[in-house]
């Protein structure tokens, strides 16, 4: 999320997709190198299942704190 990237970026947009949240760009044009997509099954309160999706490294990474707050601001920070 502190990545000067982050809107442009095509791993990122595809964990957005993922999680069903609204994207920071319809059109990523960034492909980044080397991401690593980290994904997660986790048991749910009364027997269900979900899953968790996030970037975890990049070769692309550059670091830019603060950047995805400015492109959303007042919003709370995904977890």
């Amino acid at each position: 999320m502190d990545c000067h990237w982050v809107d442009r970026c095509q791993a990122y947009h595809a964990v957005e997709r993922q999680h069903g949240v609204a994207h920071l760009c319809g059109d990523p044009d960034f492909q980044p190198s080397q991401p690593s997509i980290h994904v997660q099954v986790l048991d749910l309160p009364g027997g269900g299942v979900g899953v968790e999706w996030d970037v975890r490294a990049c070769g692309s990474f550059k670091a830019e704190p603060g950047r995805w707050q400015r492109l959303r601001p007042g919003a709370a920070l995904p977890t």
